[in-house]
């Protein structure tokens, strides 16, 4: 099959594979990728992100349970190592040992599970001593001179004797695992900033469904309506049921149907894109519309369909949401102002 050229390839260039964009990341992006990854996992109360000097060996820490009031609290540590190469033991030995040394020292209790997590991934030495903790234990205990001793702590000389080496004899090393990244990259997909580190376009829309009229008689947007149009008609609308048998009865339908679909790319730009995206898009359509609907009109009517029409008008050049709208949502934007009192079409009394 012959490859279709875009302008945007030629712009950007191929897009990269999440794997291999990680390994391109700065190692606080990294951090704040794992950070983000953990929180859709669902299974932590909190995520803090520690990571810097004086964090005890804790990169981030993912809490079980609440730590307050509690010292015995249950948690997991992730340890974030963002080198060159492949994550060897000579990288984290000192890591093995921060552990032991600050639980030892009841910094904080000893986690659930201590996981690597590394862009380029665990090698095979270090992937080894992982799956086998009395390997893992005894190499520690063979490296403490060179890499713990005198590297823990700055002045402190840490040595493997009497009660620390009993806790260190004692201590469950099959706690230490490893997370692989395309594991990461593909579970992070659930985070809104997904296709903000990653790229590669917007979903498609799902439909929302308009919900019966009766639903909606108490939200401003209609309330403001039934005055515009009685505004512009010698026939009193009392509620929004008379309205089916008015002039109006056709805006007031696309009206419904155009709030709707704000709702829908709500919805899309909620679950894909950081929150300010929507926000910006809902500024840009506000700014097109505002001086309109400042202005005075004959009626109330008149003044929706000119607010309308400056809204249809916008041109949206580089929101991520500018792909994926339509007339539809600069339309219903505008109802969401009414319902947001943003504007009125007739003042309130």
């Amino acid at each position: 099959m012959k490859e279709y050229i875009t302008a945007e390839q030629i712009a950007k260039g191929k897009l990269i594979d999440p794997v291999q964009r990680i390994k391109l990341m700065s190692p606080d992006d990294w951090e704040t990728l794992i950070e983000e990854w953990l929180d859709v996992k669902n299974k932590y109360i909190m995520v803090e992100r520690v990571g810097g000097a004086g964090d005890m060996g804790r990169d981030v820490i993912a809490y079980i349970e609440d730590p307050k009031n509690n010292p015995n609290y249950k948690w997991d540590c992730y340890q974030c190592k963002h080198y060159h190469l492949p994550l060897s033991p000579s990288k984290v030995w000192i890591e093995f040992g921060k552990l032991l040394y600050y639980t030892f020292k009841k910094e904080f209790p000893i986690p659930e599970k201590y996981y690597f997590v590394a862009p380029l991934g665990i090698g095979s030495s270090l992937s080894t001593l992982l799956d086998d903790s009395e390997s893992l234990k005894n190499g520690l205990k063979e490296n403490w001179e060179k890499y713990c001793k005198n590297k823990i702590a700055e002045n402190e000389e840490i040595t493997l004797e009497n009660d620390f080496l009993e806790y260190f004899n004692e201590f469950d090393f099959s706690i230490f695992d490893k997370t692989l990244s395309k594991t990461i990259v593909k579970e992070h997909k659930n985070h809104r900033n997904y296709l903000l580190r990653f790229g590669g376009g917007l979903p498609s829309r799902i439909d929302m469904l308009v919900p019966a009229v009766d639903e909606d008689t108490n939200l401003r947007y209609i309330e403001q309506l039934v005055k515009a149009y009685n505004s512009d008609s010698t026939d009193t609308i009392t509620n929004v049921e008379d309205i089916e048998a008015k002039n109006h009865s056709n805006h007031f339908e696309n009206a419904r149907k155009s709030f709707y679909k704000v709702e829908e790319l709500r919805v899309l730009s909620r679950d894909n894109l950081p929150e300010r995206v929507f926000n910006d898009f809902q500024d840009e359509i506000y700014l097109e519309v505002s001086d309109t609907a400042n202005d005075d009109f004959d009626n109330g009517f008149k003044k929706v369909k000119a607010v309308e029409k400056e809204a249809r008008k916008t041109m949206i050049r580089s929101n991520p949401l500018k792909e994926v709208c339509t007339n539809w949502d600069m339309i219903g934007m505008c109802h969401h102002f009414v319902e947001e009192s943003k504007i009125s079409w007739i003042d309130d009394e």
